[in-house]
């Protein structure tokens, strides 16, 4: 893979990089804690479906951890929907390309850029993932295939990546694509028969949820609301099941939903979400020394 770097303030604490994957696809990134690289203590931050690395409070989660001590790598998967440094679904076509599968690989490149020196020269870096809903998943599968993750944390995060009926799955094969309503933006926004196809080819490998998180053999915290709509909590306990239990740390927060009572635009943090914040923080601290 090349890298393109380009660097511009973000706030007051960001960098915004730019660097080009295998497929010479542009990945866009936001980092945070430039004064804490030499620390050697980095999180990466993974999105889940219909997000990005500006939305709601994840540049407030960069900051927040820059502010314990982290340098923090949030970006934009290049087929998340939305173009260069915008809040706006504006590449709908690229949208409805995306795969678990690319997913998986881009995050690896993100990882081996780190290890590679891309945002600094690193000596063995001790790196932890985070992962909201969707990018939870991602991360697990990913923290899996990969050395150097010293432990995964997960917010919200599917256990299933086939959620879809029967019916719906033949609808889908039948004309092509399946459609999704983002409920923000009301954009009806669809997802090609690619989607499907590559969870059924690897449904048994490298997107089999149970044999890569029984598998992990690192750190995992599971966080989840108790009134989540979007990921039933169910979720949380099955990979609670998969993992190891001596490794493994399941919280479960009371009253709150998919994104623990956060909107985009970002109105601030609350109760519920500072405890999602104040618990990943300490088990990092516990797994990263």
């Amino acid at each position: 893979m090349t890298f393109e770097r380009v660097i511009a303030i973000f706030g007051t604490m960001g960098e915004n990089t730019v660097f080009v994957a295998s497929d010479d696809e542009k990945i866009h990134v936001t980092s945070f804690g430039r004064e804490n690289f030499n620390s050697n203590k980095f999180l990466i931050f993974v999105h889940g479906f219909k997000g990005f690395k500006d939305w709601g409070f994840n540049p407030y989660l960069g900051k927040y951890f820059a502010d314990q001590g982290y340098f923090v790598i949030t970006f934009n998967f290049s087929h998340n929907g939305v173009a260069e440094n915008t809040s706006e679904f504006n590449e709908l076509d690229k949208f409805a390309k995306n795969t678990f599968s690319r997913e998986v690989r881009e995050l690896k490149e993100i990882i081996s850029a780190l290890k590679n020196n891309f945002f600094g020269e690193v000596n063995n870096p001790e790196i932890g993932l985070i992962g909201h809903s969707r990018g939870g998943a991602v991360a697990l599968l990913t923290a899996s295939q990969v050395e150097g993750i010293k432990a995964v944390a997960t917010w919200a995060s599917i256990a299933k990546l086939d959620r879809y009926s029967e019916r719906q799955k033949k609808e889908w094969k039948d004309q092509g694509y399946f459609e999704v309503l983002n409920n923000r933006t009301q954009q009806m926004m669809r997802l090609n028969v690619e989607l499907l196809n590559d969870i059924e080819a690897h449904k048994d490998d490298l997107l089999n949820m149970q044999k890569n998180v029984s598998g992990l053999n690192k750190s995992l915290l599971l966080v989840h609301g108790d009134q989540d709509l979007g990921v039933p909590v169910d979720e949380a306990h099955q990979l609670y099941d998969w993992a190891d239990k001596e490794r493994t740390e399941l919280l479960i927060i009371n009253k709150t939903g998919h994104t623990f009572d956060c909107k985009h635009p970002f109105e601030g943090s609350n109760e519920k979400f500072d405890k999602v914040l104040q618990t990943t923080n300490q088990f990092f601290k516990n797994c990263l020394k």
